[in-house]
């Protein structure tokens, strides 16, 4: 997520590489040289002795059958479950096996934590496979990371891809299959939960804060076929991000409150696969997101609802996005990327800086059916309304000013509430095959409750 320059007269996302600001970025490099490559996990396999100890089809339990998490991952069979119990584990975990099911047995007690010198809680490569009930905290990147990237010293930067360079998605293709489930992510150095060059997946009723870009980043991906439901993301620079991911993706149903901005939807030529085209952002709470105590992220951005940047052919449907100080929706054009065909319709923007705002200076963008009490340009919905034909650019519209205020470490973001475990966590554990499965963004109605995790209906 990026916030335009002060020189321009709106503050809203637009392309970015996928890591954190560039003095974010130098501080997690230093750290990062100098952590050991052996710091990525603090066990050894021992898989030779265990393996010969649990029958196919078995559970693989932590810590009584297996010290570590990594030694039961290690030695995991492909479709197996590795069940963890209450404990600390300062470690990171790598799957590479496919449809391994990663789960603890109490989602607040089971904690993977870096310790602020470990870099990915867990990342995971195998395709169909799944990260839930559990906390990952403290790590220098990511919490939990999806990616076809198997690259070990470009997973060392933190990020799915290569720092500032384009992916080359030939020599990576996309891990197919994922599922985050109930995971709790907080102060991580740069994403909660991280789906980059990842298809076919879902994150679902899970919890990030305190991470120093986004909560949950969904990137580099066409079709991305995934769908980010039913989660809360707090206290984060950014709550949920989207770049360059295209097409099959749904954001439903999320509470994004309280956070420096909300959700960005953005395209940039520092990833493949631009541009961004083709999301559907329906039943959300975006409100509030003028957080103070949360970590500053290097471009500058507050107060923004939803913002897309560069986007296109997104469907921004039936949200409630109330208190944003800046902007409740606002879609703007990042330098090469044009936002086009982004329709804005049944959304309840009140109370915000200004509630809708067009800054694209290309008239397929429309707004329609919307309730909002400020638009930018005034008439907004009557000048770029759906179904008006033959329209030339309007006006640039603008958010309100407002001032970032200072923000604070990651590290110092308190840990949250417990949340909602699974009812039983020794049920079969369903790995991440036939993904997403059936996704209909209209049973997601428009919120009522900004203090409520919104409802699916039917």
């Amino acid at each position: 997520m990026q916030i335009t320059s002060p020189e321009r007269p709106l503050t809203t996302p637009s392309a970015r590489p996928p890591v954190v600001g560039a003095a974010a970025a130098r501080l997690l490099t230093a750290l990062v040289a100098a952590v050991a490559l052996t710091a990525t996990g603090c066990s050894s396999t021992g898989a030779g002795s265990a393996d010969s100890r649990h029958p196919v089809g078995s559970v693989l339990r932590v810590p009584e059958d297996f010290r570590t998490v990594q030694q039961a991952v290690d030695v995991a069979r492909e479709g197996e479950t590795v069940l963890v119990g209450p404990g600390v584990y300062r470690e990171s975990v790598r799957i590479t096996k496919a449809r391994v099911v990663l789960r603890g047995t109490d989602r607040t007690t089971v904690v993977l934590d870096g310790g602020l010198r470990l870099v990915n809680g867990v990342t995971v490569t195998g395709p169909g496979s799944v990260v839930e009930n559990l906390t990952v905290h403290g790590y220098l990147a990511n919490g939990v990371l999806f990616t076809g990237v198997t690259d070990e010293k470009l997973q060392q930067h933190g990020a799915g891809g290569s720092a500032y360079d384009p992916l080359d998605t030939a020599r990576f293709p996309v891990v197919q299959g994922f599922r985050a489930t109930r995971v709790t992510a907080y102060g991580n150095g740069l994403y909660g939960i991280y789906a980059f060059d990842a298809r076919g997946g879902v994150i679902e009723d899970s919890y990030a804060s305190g991470q120093a870009d986004s909560g949950i980043y969904v990137g580099q991906c066409k079709p991305c076929d995934t769908v980010v439901r039913g989660n809360t993301v707090e206290r984060n620079a950014v709550g949920i991000e989207l770049t360059n991911a295209s097409d099959g993706l749904s954001v439903l149903g999320n509470r994004v409150v309280g956070n420096r901005v909300g959700v960005t939807v953005n395209s940039n030529d520092l990833e493949a696969l631009a541009p961004q085209h083709g999301a559907v952002i329906a039943g959300n709470v975006v409100a509030d997101n003028n957080a103070a105590d949360t970590p500053e992220q290097a471009d500058g951005g507050f107060g923004i609802g939803i913002g897309i940047g560069g986007g296109t052919a997104n469907r921004v449907l039936r949200n409630l996005v109330r208190g944003n100080r800046a902007a409740g929706v606002v879609i703007t054009d990042p330098p090469g990327h044009p936002a086009s065909g982004n329709r804005v319709e049944g959304n309840r923007a009140d109370g915000n800086g200004a509630d809708l705002v067009l800054a694209s200076a290309d008239p397929g963008n429309c707004f329609t059916g919307n309730l909002p009490a400020v638009q930018s340009p005034d008439g907004l919905e009557t000048l770029a309304g759906c179904g008006v034909q033959g329209r030339g650019p309007l006006p640039a519209g603008r958010a309100a000013p407002v001032q970032a205020p200072p923000g604070i470490p990651f590290s110092q973001v308190p840990a949250p509430p417990a949340q909602p475990s699974l009812p039983d966590p020794t049920a079969p554990g369903r790995p991440a095959t036939d993904l997403p499965g059936a996704v209909d963004p209209d049973a997601y109605p428009l919120p009522a409750d900004p203090a409520a995790v919104p409802q699916k209906t039917g």
